[in-house]
């Protein structure tokens, strides 16, 4: 009684106390906790609980595994499965194989988790959604819908969880004509109806995809809308550059009397930013830290930098950086970065500075700023101190972004045989952006022979790069070599 009623202090109490535990009292506990979210206490007790002596049904381990599910324990959920073919559990008990599919799914071993699906002697359509969602969960949006087709040739029709899943995967590979078609046939059979969740969806899907309009006209003819529901439409005209609709979204929400949330107050911010709506802006951050929501949210805190930012109130956003208890390095990424792209190179070093004096950790996005910085200011020994410091003090591992900054340095100050020593260095998987940076810096300087190199890794590429032989053409015809030029096409 206290576990169903969520007194989860007191039905653990009374389990401690009980002289006559059993593996149903257990089990009921371990439930609870995996209801309401407790998963690390649910995995305790169910080790407790074989450390008694009781032997677990198909009911705890699907209880179990669902709590490994939340928190990703890939390895305890591994040992669990292992545990159930021990025992013979699954056979045809299709809640406990469709826990087992959705621990897979959850943790991210999909290919587990497929083969699992494959393997199971009975599934429905749960077990479907489970690896649906595990492909849409994980960004794998064309996978996700190749199984939605699969599920629906082997006779499984959809539910409303299928389709929300699907609607979300559209949407995050753009996949506009097909969310139409799950549109449509969610309409005929009318499951809008009082479910504000797939309503939702289908608002996001045409939103992500960029029919606004679209999405518009469902969002209006919503029998009811929440602040999630307002939320995808405002993250939908933020994330175009249309802020003034997203405005004006952010004010109908409010006066329909729904408040605003972190998600909601991020979207407006970016709209702001891109705006350049410094005073709307302004009042967005008062609102938020009167919410006392500033202190703990990263992501609210880095949207109100990259606010100021962007509409070049720089002083206000130091001083949101400065006041901010949490040590993150996100709000400093977006000031450092903030500082590089406005040319202000050296206030953006002098961040990085203070940032490392605070015993913040820099991470991949703070040292392409700090390097943009330097190569801006032609600071080639201290890029290249960034740089080594990297991988050997930070244990960051340099991307292509990065790379690519290094040439811009060397190839700023003319040190182009440097810069071919950063390319050589370079992992397996050669850029095109990395050879057409260094082709641009041979026609600043004049240099065939290096220019010549660069050309032919560009066109080995893309034989298509029409930059490529425009820049290669140029670099001969400063050289006086017009025969050579001339030889240069397309």
């Amino acid at each position: 009684m206290y576990a169903k009623c969520g007194a989860l202090v007191k039905a653990q109490e009374l389990l401690d106390i009980h002289s006559s535990r059993n593996a149903y009292t257990w089990t009921a506990m371990i439930t609870a906790y995996a209801q309401h979210k407790q998963a690390r206490d649910a995995l305790r007790c169910f080790e407790h609980m074989q450390l008694a002596g009781l032997s677990p049904d198909a009911v705890t381990f699907a209880c179990v595994l669902n709590a490994c599910s939340s928190v990703q324990d890939i390895d305890k959920g591994r040992k669990i499965h292992a545990e159930i073919i021990r025992q013979g559990l699954i056979g045809d008990d299709v809640v406990l194989g469709n826990a087992l599919l959705d621990m897979y799914a959850k943790c991210g071993a999909l290919s587990t988790a497929q083969y699992l699906l494959q393997w199971l002697p009975s599934r429905d359509v749960v077990s479907w959604n489970a690896l649906i969602s595990g492909y849409t969960l994980l960004g794998q949006g064309e996978q996700a819908l190749r199984c939605f087709e699969q599920m629906q040739i082997e006779g499984f029709s959809p539910t409303s969880v299928t389709f929300t899943c699907i609607l979300e995967a559209c949407g995050s590979i753009g996949a506009l004509e097909k969310g139409e078609e799950v549109f449509y046939e969610i309409a005929k059979q009318e499951l809008f109806e009082n479910n504000i969740v797939l309503g939702t969806a289908t608002v996001d899907m045409f939103a992500k995809c960029g029919a606004l309009s679209k999405a518009q006209q469902v969002f209006q003819n919503l029998p009811s809308r929440d602040v999630v529901s307002w939320n995808a439409l405002i993250a939908g005209y933020a994330a175009q550059g249309q802020g003034n609709q997203a405005l004006e979204c952010f004010a109908k929400m409010q006066q329909e009397g729904i408040s605003a949330n972190e998600v909601t107050y991020s979207c407006i911010l970016d709209a702001c930013g891109s705006l350049g709506a410094l005073d709307k802006g302004t009042e967005v951050h008062h609102e938020i830290t009167r919410q006392n929501l500033l202190q703990t949210n990263i992501v609210l805190s880095t949207a109100v930098v990259d606010m100021y930012v962007k509409c070049g109130a720089f002083q206000s956003a130091e001083q949101v950086v400065e006041e901010l208890p949490l040590q993150a390095v996100a709000p400093w990424n977006s000031l450092i970065t903030g500082y590089a792209r406005q040319g202000q190179s050296d206030q953006a070093l002098k961040c990085f500075k203070l940032m490392i004096h605070r015993g913040i950790n820099p991470d991949a996005v703070t040292f392409t700023g700090v390097l943009n910085a330097c190569s801006h200011l032609g600071l080639t020994d201290e890029g290249l101190m960034h740089f080594m410091s990297m991988k050997k003090i930070y244990n960051v591992k340099p991307d292509i972004g990065h790379y690519t900054c290094m040439i811009d340095l060397f190839g700023r100050s003319g040190q182009l045989d440097k810069a071919m020593e950063v390319i050589k260095e370079m992992p397996p998987g050669e850029d095109l952006a990395v050879w057409s940076a260094l082709l641009g810096a041979c026609q600043k300087w004049g240099d065939v022979n290096v220019g010549k190199r660069a050309f032919e890794h560009s066109v080995e590429l893309s034989q298509n790069d029409a930059a490529a032989y425009a820049l290669m053409a140029n670099i001969y015809a400063t050289a006086s070599l017009y025969n050579d030029a001339e030889k240069v096409e397309v």
